[in-house]
């Protein structure tokens, strides 16, 4: 996947480590799906998911629990989801994700974080035909994992495409299939580490190391915000 990708993989995945900011984000999607759909895993998906997603962070039993019972609470805070586009160095183009209960505050900090790179915000709906909204699903690959036989048995959920990377399986589908993909992977017992909704760029683009040393500056900053839920690139 070349050297950008394992660059970029690496310096995320190093950032969202910090779990000083990594569960505070992960509890509130877990209080958002409990508010959405219900408190009961067994029967709202979603919240399903980002359990699963938390248990994967390492996030505690206790901390997970809290999450769900502040969407039940009476002075539970009101958080609306929002999405926000911009350019950043090197003509780099990102969609970020924020869940806030505060908007006045995320739209001033996220114009901040693209302003200070010396890029900005553009209108909403600007990149959207720049990425493609996906389902995605990635669990371990095991012996009893027969990657065509998995191919077929997902074809009527959703499945757009599979494939593996090392020892691990990606799943992808349509945006609206990712319920029924997460049914038919539960049903076939296959253990998914981590699912969610990603925006995958249509055309991306190479960026040198240094290039990408300027780019990572500013996700870092944007990535920091608490209101910050997830932020694509179109990056290699």
């Amino acid at each position: 996947m070349g050297r950008a990708f394992e660059y970029r993989r690496a310096a995320k995945e190093k950032r969202w480590d910090k779990m000083s900011k990594l569960f505070p984000k992960l509890g509130k999607k877990i209080t958002m799906a409990a508010k959405e759909g219900g408190s009961d895993p067994d029967m709202n998906s979603t919240l399903r998911s980002a359990i699963k997603n938390a248990k994967s962070q390492n996030m505690p039993k206790d901390n997970i629990e809290a999450a769900i019972k502040r969407a039940t609470a009476k002075d539970a805070d009101a958080f609306s989801e929002m999405n926000y586009e911009g350019k950043g160095p090197h003509g780099v183009l990102v969609f970020v994700e924020c869940a806030t209960d505060n908007s006045t505050r995320t739209v001033a900090n996220v114009k901040s974080y693209f302003n200070k790179a010396g890029g900005g915000v553009v209108a909403n709906g600007s990149l959207e035909f720049m990425f493609n909204r996906k389902a995605v699903f990635e669990f371990e690959k095991t012996e009893e994992i027969d990657i065509e036989e998995l191919e077929l048995e997902l074809i009527d959920a959703g499945l757009d495409e599979i494939e593996q990377v090392e020892d691990k399986v990606f799943v992808y589908g349509e945006y609206t299939s990712f319920g029924s993909l997460s049914e038919a992977l539960e049903k076939l017992s296959i253990d998914v580490l981590k699912s969610n909704l990603q925006r995958i760029p249509t055309s991306p683009v190479e960026f040198s190391e240094e290039q990408l040393t300027d780019i990572e500056k500013m996700l870092d900053k944007i990535e920091d915000d608490d209101d910050i839920q997830q932020v694509f690139t179109n990056i290699a």
